[in-house]
C-alpha cells in the first residue's frame, strides 16, 4: 500500500460563501491508495469552442444562486477553443502527465436532416458537436499520448431532434466510425477491440420498435464489418443510464454487449439535500449502491448482478446551474438543468473517492481493470478535471496521486 499524506491543518480564506470568514478544515485523514494498474477513461464534453458559440458564455455570465454557492467557474487556462489542435494538445499532455490513459467523446450522430432544426455551424449533415474530436483531437500532433474512444450519446435534442434514429442512420454510423475512428493509431482498444459506448440502450432499441432480435441483427453486422476491418471484433460498452428497469438482462444478453459503465453518480442516486448536497454523502450512495444496490438505472441490484464487467464511475461533482441561465425561479424548480447541487468536492475527497474505486477495480481480472471519470471537462454540469481558480490543478494532481504510483 502507498499512503498520501495529508496531515495539514488547512486554514483559508474563503472567497464566496462562509461570509468569506476563516475557514478550518479538520485534519485530512491518510488515503490507503494500492499498487497496480487500472485504465482511467475521461468523458470528454465537446461545447468549448468560441467563447461567443459554445458554452463558455453561460458559464461566464453563471451567478451564485444561494449562499456559499462556487459560481462562476472559472478556469485557468481561459476560455479557449478546443477545434485548435494546438490548444487540444495541451490538454492531452496535462491529461497524459496526470493519470488518463483516453477520452472518451460525447459523440453525436443523428438522422439526415435533423440538422435544419439546430444551429447549422455545430452540424455536418448527421453529426453535432464533434468539431473538438475531429478538428482538434485528431489534428493534435502528440494525441498518440493519451487514447480516444466515442461514446453515442443517442439521446433527444429537446423535443424535436430524436436520438432513436432509423435503421439506416446506424448502418451508416458503423461505417463513418470504423473508418475514421477505429483505423486511427490512438483509438482506444480492449484486447484489441475498438471501444464504442452506447448512451441509451433503451433509445436505440426504439430505432428497432423494441424487438430485441433486429436489434441484435444490426449489431451482429456492426460486429461484422468490424472484423472486415481487420480487428477481433467490437468492443461493445453500455452505460446503465439506458439498462434500467428490466432492460438489463435481454440487452446484455441478445446484443452481446462486453461491458457497463456510468456516466455520472446522480444518473442512479438523487441527490438528498436542497440546494446543496455535500460530495462525501453523494460518494457514499454510489459505492453503497454498487455494493448493495438499492440504487436506480441499472444498479437497483448490486454491480456484481450485472451479467458483464461493470468500470466503476467516479464523478468529480454536479452542479448544472449554469445551464439554468441565472433563471429568477431557480429555488422553486427540479427539473433538469434545475435542482441540487454537490458541494464539498475538494480534491482531497475526490481523491479518497478515487483510490476506493481502484481498490475495488484492482480485485478484477486484469482485461477488466477500467474506471470512468466523470469528466474532464463537464464545465457546465459541475463536473471537471481541467485546472479551474479554485483549487487549481488538484482534481488532475489526484488522479496522478492514485494512478501514477504503478
Amino acid at each position: 500500500m502507498f499512503r498520501i499524506l495529508c496531515l495539514v491543518l488547512v486554514f483559508s480564506v474563503v472567497n464566496s460563501g462562509c461570509n468569506n470568514q476563516v475557514e478550518c478544515r479538520e485534519v485530512e485523514e491518510l488515503i490507503d491508495i494500492p499498487y497496480g494498474n487500472v485504465q482511467v477513461a475521461a468523458y470528454y464534453f465537446p461545447n468549448w469552442g468560441p467563447a461567443e458559440e459554445s458554452e463558455w458564455k453561460i458559464l461566464q455570465e453563471a451567478k451564485p444562486q444561494f449562499e456559499g454557492h462556487l459560481q462562476p467557474k472559472v478556469p485557468l487556462w481561459g476560455y479557449e477553443n478546443e477545434n485548435d489542435p494546438i490548444v487540444m494538445a495541451k490538454k492531452i499532455d496535462a491529461a497524459a502527465d496526470n493519470g488518463i490513459d483516453a477520452f472518451i467523446f460525447d459523440w453525436y450522430y443523428y438522422d439526415d436532416g435533423s440538422n435544419a432544426l439546430l444551429d447549422t455551424e455545430f452540424w455536418d449533415g448527421r453529426k453535432y458537436l464533434y468539431q473538438a474530436l475531429e478538428s482538434g483531437y485528431l489534428n493534435a500532433p502528440n494525441n498518440n499520448k493519451v487514447k480516444f474512444a466515442v461514446m453515442w450519446c443517442n439521446h433527444d435534442l429537446g423535443s424535436v431532434v430524436k436520438g432513436a434514429v432509423k435503421p439506416e442512420t446506424f448502418e451508416g454510423l458503423m461505417d463513418y466510425v470504423i473508418e475514421k475512428y477505429f483505423k486511427h493509431p490512438s483509438c482506444w482498444k480492449i484486447d484489441g477491440c475498438p471501444y464504442f459506448s452506447i448512451y441509451q440502450i433503451n433509445t436505440f432499441l426504439e430505432t428497432y420498435e423494441g424487438d430485441y432480435s433486429k436489434a441484435a441483427t444490426a449489431i451482429e453486422l456492426f460486429r461484422t464489418k468490424v472484423k472486415a476491418a481487420g480487428f477481433p471484433d467490437l468492443h461493445l460498452n453500455a452505460v446503465l443510464f439506458g439498462l434500467g428497469g428490466g432492460i438489463m438482462n435481454n440487452a446484455v444478453e441478445k446484443l452481446k454487449i462486453n461491458s457497463t459503465t456510468s456516466y455520472v453518480w446522480i444518473h442512479h442516486n438523487a441527490l438528498p439535500d436542497f440546494p446543496s448536497t455535500d460530495y462525501s454523502k453523494a460518494s457514499d450512495a454510489y459505492f453503497k449502491s454498487v455494493e448493495y444496490g438499492g440504487g436506480a438505472n441499472g444498479l437497483e441490484s448490486p454491480a456484481r448482478n450485472i451479467p458483464v464487467p461493470y468500470h466503476l464511475n467516479v464523478s468529480m461533482g454536479w452542479d448544472p446551474s449554469p445551464r439554468c441561465k441565472n433563471a429568477s425561479d431557480w429555488m422553486n424548480r427540479r427539473d433538469y438543468p434545475f435542482g441540487p447541487v454537490i458541494v464539498k468536492n475538494t480534491p482531497y475527497l475526490f481523491k479518497k473517492a478515487l483510490a476506493k474505486a481502484k481498490s475495488l477495480t484492482l480485485l478484477k481480472p486484469e482485461n477488466e481493470r477500467i474506471i470512468t471519470i466523470n469528466s474532464w471537462n463537464e464545465w457546465g454540469e459541475g463536473s471537471f478535471l481541467e485546472p479551474e481558480e479554485k483549487y487549481g490543478w488538484g482534481y488532475l494532481e489526484a488522479v496522478k496521486a492514485v494512478f501514477r504510483n504503478k
